[in-house]
């Protein structure tokens, strides 16, 4: 008889199976966050247009006077004694015109004519916001030549404005400025161009001309920006 003794197949140890390898799970490296250069320089733009428009508000009478001096010289130049002279109260335009009000007012009383020129010379502010946002070079020599640009078109629309005033407001002081109807609709269109257009388009495209190398930079980090995105 054998001394090892039989164990019932019940009470026999079984082998537990083995344990399936656990997978590990990669962790992708967290994405570089990019910011779009165009959304900068506009965040920074907006920043800066309370200030310049504050400055320029309070800056008027002497931003808008060297239109005040074209306003006169042109409109004497190319309506004779129409406008006798050209004040200033403030950053509003005086047309002094020999124009009478009325038959029923007094032989030494004329016709004068109030143009708000904060109406035609808001875009300084915005031209200003833009040079200062792009901090390129020479900023400042950059701001003066806006400057010049925009100052005829300035001048165009405080002109148009009194013009429009004197052909469509009364039928008494038309007649006696002696435009003809095609000069009317001249005028008409000149204060619509200049009064709906050129304040906000002018100053954009003074600043594109002498930034030009700025936005070539700008185009460049874009392509950079969109590159990095499709990563």
């Amino acid at each position: 008889m054998s001394d090892e003794t039989k164990m019932p197949p019940e009470e026999q140890p079984t082998a537990e199976p083995a344990e399936p390898p656990i997978a590990k799970a990669s962790i992708p490296a967290p994405k570089k966050r990019y910011r779009s250069p165009l959304l900068r320089f506009v965040l920074i733009t907006f920043a800066w247009l309370p200030l310049m428009f504050a400055i320029w508000y309070f800056a008027a009478p002497i931003l808008v006077f060297p239109a005040k001096l074209l306003a006169q010289g042109f409109t004497q130049l190319a309506f004779g004694d129409l406008v006798k002279q050209v004040l200033m109260e403030s950053h509003t335009l005086v047309f002094i015109t020999s124009l009478r009000p009325g038959e029923s007012m007094p032989s030494n009383a004329v016709v004068s004519v109030e143009v708000n020129a904060l109406l035609y010379s808001f875009g300084l502010p915005m031209l200003a916001a833009l040079v200062l946002a792009a901090r390129e070079k020479g900023g400042w020599k950059k701001l003066l030549i806006g400057y010049l640009v925009i100052l005829p078109f300035i001048t165009w629309g405080v002109t148009a404005d009194f013009l429009k005033n004197i052909n469509f407001s009364d039928p008494f002081i038309a007649a006696q400025a002696g435009f003809s109807q095609m000069q009317r609709e001249v005028i008409a269109f000149a204060y619509q161009f200049g009064t709906l257009i050129l304040p906000t388009v002018i100053p954009a495209i003074a600043w594109v001309l002498t930034h030009r190398r700025f936005l070539e930079r700008l185009r460049g980090k874009m392509d950079e920006f969109e590159q990095g995105k499709s990563r």
